[in-house]
């Protein structure tokens, strides 16, 4: 920095902006202008000024000449864009001027210039080039772009400098050809313009300035490239502007090159160097671009020359290879072709033309293919000697593309002369086949007109059987056509495939095929024809066939419709309706078959052909409905009949089952029970409530039969007066059952009370005896930890204690609650006081228990807590007694750590004997017989505490006295030595501070020495306050103390010296240089903020609105926070450049006022930025929800739009209920868009920036909302008008089809035919009274029209066209019906009335010959047909007399025209009489059928209850009883469905008697007898099943008592098996606890196992079916109780045996507490601080070797046990697991037992094939089984426990026998690996070897499993040295054997079993040998022996199964798992 404080850059003078002012003040410094005068040292001030000022006009001159210059060459580059700069400084300040210059040069993509005028617009579009700048590397130093914008001089032209360095002048490069050096880019110029101008006279280019002021070296540049345009030796050196203006305007006219310099710039003393580079750069640019232009030339000259050649070769190839590629395909074309000619003459020509092609005209283009391989080799070399790009022919002139053509063709060929030879071969063919096509067609002429004639004839017969004949003989005919038509097929056939092939000849072959098709069809539709008149005549026969059926039919019919039987009871008149329904079902579906018969026969009334005489099917036809109305009547008749009959006996039969039921109830609620226990009464309980629910759902069907016989009384039923008898008895049977329910219910619940009171009263003095065992238990524990317990154990007692409470209060309630007969019995009067009284007692003795727990706890805390005080007190005085403070500070610092560790010891001490003293006062307040001791205990422990305290107390402040002064002179001289350090650090900035980078290394350095003074600072003034303080309580040292210090602040003055001397040299400085780093860093801040702040960018959708409201809002808080800096930078700028008048103050203070400025400009864009986001937010919110609102209107839009009318009334009603819906949906989606709206208009109002569109928006949205609700109101009308519309349009189509339909009735004209014209009156006249009750229906109609009218006009015209054409047709129909009668009764009236006569008196004759005949029925449907065929003929009657009586009207209107009134009035009396005559055998007849169905009826009857009586038989005497409870519960609920029906059916039985003794001698007969005798045959069989299903009923009761016993001991089984294990002592004798209530309940289940006793035990006295089942099953209960009890001791055992484990580890673990307590001070570091701390330490090793002896031995005890413990657990699991898979087996065994053992064998086939099929499936099972039963037998090992002479063993003492000659021994069992051993009794006896569960079985003699005895004869006992796993194991033939743990003893076994198999061997006779093979035949079989406990020989263990059975069986092993 100089004087001035302007800076250098540094480095090269061509790097940078930064190098103007250097530079400026550096030329000045020639010869001339810088020699010093004699006046500058004269008066040196004077002089410098004007040195300065000469400066100052040099640089301005220089920097006008750089100026124009880089303006000049700044535009010659933009006018390529088209523009330009005036000045420099100004045009380049906003920045998109020097972008564009930028794009210029770099030929690259700038960022567009940002839009606007505004400062920051410009900062940012110069940050933008500064940026590209950076990105070419170009270094801009001290640069930014406010210097630009602000337009900086100096830093603009340094701009653009540094701009022609990078894109003008860098890439500048020559080399030199003696080293081949690269230069830099001036020197590289420099030498160029050396090169150019060398031998030029008067040019000597040395450097850029001075050698060119001339302008010769100009000059000569020019001419050394272009000597044309000037003369150089005719140019002058001393003409300088001439030669430079000369060389200018030579460049700019004939060289374009811009005209930078002028003459004046470059002629003066000391050009600019600068702008002399930068033109001389424009000129080496230039001529090196014209250089490689000419070098080019001559280059591409050459070049085009082999080129040219190539050319003329590549257009030979393309034509020769077009020309060749076309011939081929124009080939392939040709050979393609397959248009061959299409007869054999022409193929073999055409076949002699492709021979010629092959031979003449292919072979030529074979060899031209050849030569255009050959040419494009060549090609293709020349390019490549040429290093051209090597010819590649285009796609499809290749010479693979040739060869693939080439291929194609030859494939062509090939295909071609394949074509040909083909179709010569099928030519050929086609000959042939033409030929036979001529034979076959001849012989199908022939044919076809010989059965022509054949089928021309007609001979059908009269007959049904010959017109069947002769269809048969016609599909005879009809076959062999059908067969010959195969052949004309193949005819067909031939001539289509000559078609197919075209033939030739192919339109004679047509012709001779469509005469044969024409011959063909002609008989085809001959016999179809034929057939047809045939089929039409075998129709009608059959029609005459089904009509004389249907006739027969329905008289059988009407005989059983009018049968007066109507049922005797309820089953009858079922059946008897069941039949009736089967006849209406006839009925009915013969209907279907009548009007089938009747179109059928109507069909042939007027057909084309006619088979017989029409009139003939009419009136059969007319007959025939006429007998079916007849028939229907009838039948519904008697369904109303039948109907009420039912309705009587179902309601006496329901009247039935219900007595029945009251009476069953009423026996059963009559029964005292009441039940013995708890369980009983609850049962029965239970069952009441069943019944009352049952009572309940019978009750209404109950009201239902009651009102069905009040509502049969009120009608006035024939059986009313029995209805209303049963109903009152039903009435109070029911009210006698309902008060009986009532009071059964009472005795239950007071029995329930009674019992459930006594249960809980026994369980609570049950509880109260054990509570009152444990509260008086005067054990109080005999330390802390046994109190404890005891403490814990007592409260969780008071704890059940009080929940006992509310128990005894239910009980109080329970007996007050008894009926007074029960709670005044003693067990209940004084049950509850004693309770009371127990449980007072109880609570008291809880308390007192309670307190003396308390009391003895608090003392033994007190005791111990004391003594471990006193104790700690001690060995601490000890240490402080002998405790002397060291000098040294590290002897002291380990003195102060172990007081420190003390000091927490202390407190905790404290609060200790804190608690010991609250404890003594607790309890001396309870004036305890131990009162002195307490009081003697509390006052030595305060005693010696208070002691102790003084004395560490002392020690501590006498400690702490000595290591405040030590730490005092440490820290003293570490101050010293800091003082020391930051002075050295202060001088070594001497040095810096000449330039910036000095200024700011020392602003660092002295930055971090200030905060370490301030820190030294208060380290001294602490020095100080603790030196005083020091002094003042050690007055000896003070003078030491004191000294010390002096030293200290004698250092820090020095210390604070320093700093300020150096800081006020350097303060200046480093203020101006914080505040300028200040200034740049918030302005470039300033800047970037408001290029954010500034951005135009808008949001376009609602998140980029929010994202951008939450960015603005970021930056308003970083605009906060940068505040205080601005107001701090504001304050120092005024400061420094207050009253200052220098150059760079002046800029600083513009630089200020453009910071405040852009200060406030940032507020108030951040203002106006906020409030445009929140419009936009708003904006953007308004136009999602308006997307939304647009999509529900378009979508309403188009569904109204796309609405048609509906034409239909069912459409149009659909429609109006979608609109309603979708109206619906537009009222839901309205308030939604008229929110919209609304938010809309506040937009608005708030004047937003988008309101013009917001607006528009909620305009175009209101608008079309509004339109689409007038829509759809409008559609909505439209469409209810077009439903009333569609409605009235319906009416009138279906009106008018109904009267265009009986038009067509009303216009048939046959009437003037006198055939049936009775029969043509009667339909017309009911024709005519159809019209008049629809005429109402006109009527409606034209009614609802005028309505329609007067509510639509624009209908009008419509509706009163429909009206007036409906009244047309209406009327055109009423005048055609009048006249068509008025036509049938005058035109042709005698021949009606002759008609008339007719049909009656032929009906009459038919009449009169069926009541004639002497059929009554042969059965009951007989007669049942004639019955209802009489009343068919009764109605007929009825009908025919108003035939008669017309009869009569129309013979008197006869006779009064005089038409015949004679014959007419003889006729009609004749018809009279006739009918009259006929009614009394009509009488008689309908009485004799009558009496015929009674008498059958009473037949079918008896029949009836025969096979109901056979049904029910099977089932009363069937041996099915159930195999379980519920499936005989069924059976006898349906042997009581089974008596109900017999008590209801016995009515019937007697009604068949009542019935027999009416008929008399007619109904005589076997079959009531019969019927008897199987009545009382099905009476006893059902009494004695009845017995049956009661005696299963009450085995199968037992059965599941028995197994919910099994089960329930199953369960505690389970408890009892279990192997869990309580975690401490508590639990443990909670456990033990919970074992005795299991226990007590196992008692209390001995009743219930009692009773299943008595209960199997009384049925088998009673010789049950089941006896030994129940017995077996009784014992297995017994037998599993009996086990369960065992189970339970055992476990009792071992729950004690854990409790006392548990007890132990308690003891164990106080005494692992006390091991670490010693532990702690064993461990200690303290030795002793004199002889006789020592002396005491020393006196506990002792103590504590004993002690740990003494552990030692214990714990190698323990181990011991729990080794042999672990032995004996390996042993039970062996077991276990063997009873796991036997159990398995022994389970499928007893699961198989019941199939093995079952006595039954079967009642019917089928249950014995299912026997047999179960008994295969059980031996298929036992095959499966057999390899495991297998695998149970193997071969186990044997191991010795010890010889006869061994001790007892602690599994069973005392078994060993004195006596040697029967040696009694235990063996230990072991199974093959990895078996673990099993202990046995084993005893010798008389030469054999035993064995026994253990010594009172031997001494009973149980065998173990049933095992006989081993014989020992020749046998051989040797120690097994094989068997390793092992030791001391002895072998006995092929079992081994451990002996014992010691060889002495397997030595004695070893004696005593071969002295015992030596007398075995010696008394069976025979010689003893070595080898023992024979010897294993005695022990082929080992048995597996259950496990004995460790602990005892109290009880064998039992294997048991999974169900809990025990396992008495053989156990063995089985080596599978167990499925899953």
């Amino acid at each position: 920095m100089n004087g001035n404080g302007v800076s250098r850059a540094h480095g090269p003078g061509l790097n940078g902006a930064g190098d103007f002012y250097y530079e400026a003040v550096e030329g000045a410094q020639s010869p001339g202008d810088l020699l010093l005068s004699p006046a500058a040292f004269i008066n040196p001030a004077q002089y410098a000024s004007v040195l300065e000022g000469r400066f100052k006009q040099l640089q301005d001159e220089r920097e006008a000449v750089q100026k124009k210059t880089f303006t000049k060459w700044v535009n010659s580059h933009l006018a390529r864009v088209t523009c330009r700069v005036g000045d420099l400084y100004s045009d380049l300040r906003d920045g998109r001027n020097l972008l564009r210059l930028l794009e210029v040069l770099s030929g690259e993509t700038l960022p567009k210039p940002t839009k606007g005028r505004m400062r920051i617009h410009c900062l940012e579009n110069v940050d933008k080039a500064l940026q590209f700048l950076k990105e070419q590397k170009v270094h801009l130093e001290n640069m930014g772009s406010h210097d630009i914008v602000d337009g900086n001089h100096r830093l603009t032209l340094g701009l653009v400098w540094t701009i022609i360095l990078r894109f003008q002048i860098q890439d500048i490069s020559v080399e030199t050809e003696d080293n081949k050096e690269k230069k830099s880019a001036k020197d590289a110029l420099l030498l160029w313009c050396q090169m150019k101008t060398a031998g030029y006279p008067n040019v000597n280019v040395h450097n850029f300035t001075t050698s060119w002021r001339d302008g010769l070296a100009f000059n000569a540049i020019v001419h050394k490239h272009r000597p044309d345009l000037l003369d150089f030796e005719s140019l002058k050196k001393c003409n300088a502007h001439y030669n430079l203006q000369n060389a200018f305007n030579l460049a700019e006219k004939e060289l374009g090159l811009t005209k930078l310099l002028d003459p004046e710039d470059v002629n003066v003393d000391q050009p600019d160097e600068k702008s002399i580079i930068t033109y001389v750069a424009t000129y080496y640019h230039y001529f090196s671009k014209m250089k490689a232009l000419a070098v080019e030339g001559k280059r591409i000259g050459k070049v085009l020359d082999h080129a040219m050649e190539a050319e003329r070769l590549v257009e030979k190839y393309e034509s020769l290879a077009s020309e060749l590629l076309q011939w081929i395909e124009q080939t392939i074309v040709t050979l393609n072709d397959r248009q061959l000619a299409n007869s054999l003459s022409g193929v073999q020509n055409q076949l002699q033309s492709f021979n010629s092609y092959r031979t003449v005209e292919k072979p030529p283009k074979f060899t031209e293919k050849g030569n255009l391989e050959v040419l494009l080799f060549t090609i293709q070399s020349k390019l490549r000697a040429n290093n051209q790009k090597v010819y590649t022919p285009r796609e499809g002139r290749l010479i693979s593309d040739i060869n693939k053509a080439w291929e194609r063709l030859e494939k062509a060929e090939h295909e071609r002369e394949l074509a040909l030879r083909t179709e010569l071969i099928r030519q050929e063919k086609l000959e042939q086949l033409a030929a036979r096509f001529d034979r076959k067609a001849a012989m199908r002429e022939t044919w076809l007109s010989e059965n022509q004639r054949l089928v021309s004839q007609d001979n059908f017969g009269l007959e049904l059987a010959a017109v069947e004949a002769a269809v048969r003989k016609h599909e005879a005919i009809e076959t062999d056509i059908v067969a010959y038509s195969g052949r004309v097929q193949a005819v067909d056939a031939v001539a289509a495939e000559l078609a197919a092939e075209r033939y030739h000849d192919i339109k004679r072959i047509a012709a001779r095929q469509h005469n044969v098709a024409r011959l063909w069809d002609f008989l085809r539709q001959m016999v179809a024809a034929r057939r047809e008149r045939l089929l039409l005549n075998l129709e009608l026969q059959k029609v005459f066939q089904d009509l004389l059926y249907l006739m027969d039919w329905m008289e059988e019919m009407k005989g059983r419709l009018q049968s007066p039987d109507l049922g005797k009871h309820l089953a009858g008149v079922e059946d008897l309706l069941q039949l009736h329904e089967l006849v209406e079902a006839d009925i009915a579906v013969q209907a279907e078959r009548v009007r089938a018969v009747s179109a059928s026969a109507l069909r042939f009334c007027d057909p084309e052909y006619k088979p017989c005489d029409p009139q003939l099917v009419s009136e059969r036809v007319a007959s025939l409905e006429r007998s079916y109305e007849a028939l229907c009547k009838l039948a519904a008749a008697r369904r109303a009949r039948l109907e009420e009959s039912r309705r009587l006996w179902r309601f006496l039969w329901e009247v039935g089952e219900a007595e029945a039921w009251v009476r069953e109830q009423q026996h059963l609620l009559a029964s005292a029970e009441t039940g013995r226990d708890l369980t009983g009464v609850l049962r029965l309980l239970n069952k009441h409530t069943a019944l009352r629910g049952e009572m309940s759902g019978r009750l209404g069907p109950l009201k239902l039969t009651l009102e069905q016989g009040q509502q049969l009384v009120a009608e006035g039923h024939p059986g009313a007066g029995q209805a209303a008898a049963r109903t009152a008895e039903l009435q109070a049977q029911w009210e006698r059952l309902e008060a009986l329910a009532e009071e059964r219910a009472q005795r239950l619940a007071q029995a329930a009370s009674l019992y459930q009171f006594q249960a809980d009263a026994n369980d609570m003095e049950a509880w109260l005896v054990d509570a009152l065992r444990l509260v008086s238990s005067p054990e109080l524990g005999h330390d802390e930890f046994s109190t404890q317990a005891l403490a814990r154990q007592h409260r969780a007692l008071e704890e059940e204690i009080r929940s006992h409470r509310p128990a005894l209060d239910a009980l109080r309630e329970q007996a007050a609650a008894l009926p007074p007969a029960l709670s005044h019995t003693p067990e209940v009067q004084g049950r509850v006081p004693s309770l009371e009284r127990h449980y007072e007692q109880l609570q008291a003795r809880a308390g007192e228990r309670a307190r003396a727990l308390e009391a003895a706890l608090a003392l033994y805390t007190m005791l111990s807590e004391a003594g471990a005080c006193g104790l700690w007190v001690e060995e601490k005085e000890q240490w402080l007694n002998g405790l002397a403070l060291p000098e040294r500070l590290e002897d002291l610092e380990v003195v102060q750590q172990r007081f420190e560790t003390l000091e927490p010891e202390m407190n905790a001490l404290a609060a200790r004997i804190t608690a010991v003293n609250d404890i003594a006062e607790q309890l001396l307040k309870a004036k305890p017989p131990s009162r002195d001791s307490i009081v003697d205990t509390q006052k030595q422990l305060n005693h010696r505490w208070q002691q102790f305290r003084t004395l560490a107390d002392g020690k501590k402040a006498a400690l702490t006295s000595a290591l405040s002064i030590q730490n005092y002179h440490l820290e003293c001289t570490e101050t010293q030595a800091w003082m020391r350090e930051k002075t050295k650090v202060i001088e070594s900035t001497q040095g810096l501070g000449n330039d910036l980078a000095g200024v700011l290394a020392l602003q660092r350095k002295l930055a971090g020495t200030e905060r370490d003074l301030e820190a030294i600072a208060a380290r001294v003034g602490e020095l100080t306050r603790e030196a005083n303080a020091l002094a003042a309580g050690h007055p000896a040292q003070a003078p030491a103390i004191n000294a010390r210090l002096g030293e200290v602040q004698a250092g820090w003055e020095d210390l604070r010296a320093t700093m300020r001397r150096r800081e006020e040299s350097l303060g200046e400085a480093r203020r101006l240089q914080d505040f300028l780093r200040s200034l740049d860093d918030f302005q470039a801040w300033l800047g970037r903020t408001q290029t954010s702040v500034a951005s135009e960018e808008g949001p376009a959708t609602l998140p980029e609105a929010e994202a951008l409201l939450a960015q603005h809002a970021a930056l308003r808080g970083e605009v906060e926070r940068a505040r205080g800096e601005y107001s701090r930078l504001r304050a120092l700028g005024e400061e420094v450049t207050r009253d200052q008048a220098d150059p760079q103050c002046l800029f600083l203070r513009q630089r200020l006022e453009a910071l405040g400025t852009g200060w406030e400009e940032l507020g108030r864009m951040w203002e106006s930025r906020q409030g445009r986001l929140a419009q936009a937010h708003g904006f953007q919110g308004f136009l999602r929800d308006a997307r939304q609102a647009e999509g529900v209107l378009s979508s309403q839009e188009y569904v109204l739009s796309h609405t048609e009318m509906p034409g239909t009334l069912q459409a149009a009603d659909a429609a109006i209920k979608n609109l309603e819906d979708f109206m619906s949906t537009m009222d839901a989606n309205g308030e939604r868009i008229r929110g919209l709206l609304e938010a809309g208009r506040q937009l608005v109002s708030a004047g937003n920036i988008h309101a013009e569109k917001i607006q528009e928006k909620a305009d175009s949205i209101e608008r079309r909302h509004k339109k689409n609700q007038e829509v759809v109101q409008q559609l909505l009308g439209r469409l209810r008008d077009n439903r009333e519309q569609q409605h009235f349009l319906q009416d009138c189509h279906e009106l008018k089809l109904w009267i265009d339909e009986k038009m067509l009735t009303a216009q048939d004209v046959s009437y003037d035919e006198a055939r049936n014209l009775h029969t043509k009156w009667q339909k017309h006249q009911a024709f005519m009274a159809e019209l008049a009750a629809n005429k109402d229906w006109l009527d409606k109609v034209d009614k609802e029209g005028r309505e329609l009218t007067l509510e639509k006009p624009e209908l009008k015209a419509l509706v009163s066209e429909k009206l007036e054409d409906l009244h047309k047709r209406w009327d055109r129909l009423e005048s055609t019906t009048q006249a068509k009668a008025r036509s049938l009764f005058d035109a042709n009236r005698a021949e009606l009335f002759a008609q008339s006569c007719s049909a009656l008196e032929s009906w009459l004759e038919s009449l009169q010959a069926q009541l004639h005949s002497d059929d009554y029925g042969k059965d009951l449907t007989s007669v049942n047909i004639l019955l209802k065929k009489q009343q068919m003929l009764e109605r007929e009657m009825a009908v025919r007399e108003k035939e008669v009586e017309a009869i009569q009207a129309q013979a008197t209107a006869l006779a009064q025209e005089d038409q015949g009134a004679g014959e007419v009035e003889r006729t009609s009396r004749a018809v009279e009489e006739k009918f009259r005559a006929l009614c009394q055998p009509m009488k008689e007849r309908c009485r004799r059928l009558q009496a015929s169905r009674e008498q059958h009826q009473f037949h079918r009857d008896v029949e009836d209850e025969i096979l109901w009586v056979t049904e029910r038989l099977p089932m009363a005497s069937s041996m099915e009883h159930g195999k379980d409870l519920p499936s005989v519960q069924l059976l006898m609920k349906k042997n009581q469905t089974l008596q109900k029906e017999i008590q209801g059916h016995e009515p019937r039985i007697a009604d068949l008697t009542e019935r027999q003794r009416a008929l008399g001698a007619v109904a005589a007969g076997p079959e009531l007898a019969e019927l008897q005798e199987m009545w009382k045959r099905l009476s006893r069989e059902l009494e004695l099943r009845g017995k049956r299903l009661e005696a299963a009923l009450r085995a199968q009761q037992f059965y599941r008592d028995a197994a919910e016993a099994e089960a329930w001991m199953g369960e505690q089984e389970l408890h009892m098996m279990g192997q869990e294990k309580a975690k401490d002592e508590l639990s443990a004798q909670a456990e033990v606890k919970k074992h005795q209530g299991l226990e007590q309940a196992l008692a209390d289940y001995a009743q219930t196992v009692h009773q299943l006793a008595a209960s199997s035990q009384d049925m088998i006295d009673h010789d049950h079916p089941e006896s030994t089942r129940i017995s077996i099953r009784q014992a297995q209960v017994d037998k599993l109780y009996a086990s369960l009890k065992e189970l339970a001791g055992e476990r009792r055992e071992r729950l004690q045996e854990h409790l006392r484990l548990c007890q132990l580890r308690r003891e164990l673990d106080d005494l692992e507490q006390w091991i670490q307590e010693r532990e702690v001070v064993a461990a200690s570091h303290e030795l002793g601080q004199d002889y006789e701390h020592v002396t005491v330490s020393a006196g506990w090793t002792p103590a504590i070797s004993e002690k740990l002896s003494q552990l030692q031995a214990r714990r190698q005890e323990t181990a011991d046990k729990w080794q042999e413990k672990m032995d004996w657990l390996q042993l039970v699991l062996e077991v276990l697991v063997f009873g796991r898979d036997a159990g398995m087996a022994e389970a499928w065994l007893c699961s198989q037992e019941p199939l093995v053992r079952s006595a039954e064998l079967g009642c019917t086939v089928d249950e014995v094939e299912s026997l047999i099929k179960r008994h295969e499936a059980f031996q298929k099972s036992a095959v499966a089984w057999e390899e495991r039963f297998s695998a149970l037998e193997k071969l186990t090992a044997v191991r010795a426990g010890g010889p006869q002479e061994c001790p007892p063993s602690p599994t069973a003492p005392g078994l060993c026998s004195p006596a040697p000659q029967r040696p009694v021994t235990r063996l230990t069992y072991t199974t093959v690996p990895p078996r673990s051993w099993q202990n046995v009794y084993c005893v010798l006896r008389r030469g054999s070897l035993g064995f026994y569960k253990d010594a009172k079985a031997a001494s009973t003699g149980v065998p173990y499993h049933g095992e006989v005895p081993v014989s020992l004869a020749r046998a051989q006992g040797s120690v097994a040295f094989d068997y390793r796993k092992r030791k001391h194991v002895f072998k006995l033939g092929c079992l081994r054997a451990p002996a014992s743990q010691q060889p002495c003893e397997m030595s004695s076994w070893l004696r005593v079993v071969n002295a015992a198999i030596a007398t075995a061997s010696s008394a069976s006779g025979e010689p003893e040998e070595p080898a023992v093979p024979s010897a294993t035949r005695g022990m082929t079989r080992a048995m597996t022996m259950p496990p004995v406990s460790p602990v005892g020989a109290e009880g064998p263990v039992v294997l048991r199964s999974k169900d809990g059975r025990e396992r008495e069986r053989e156990k063995r092993f089985s080596f599978f798992k167990k499925s899953k």
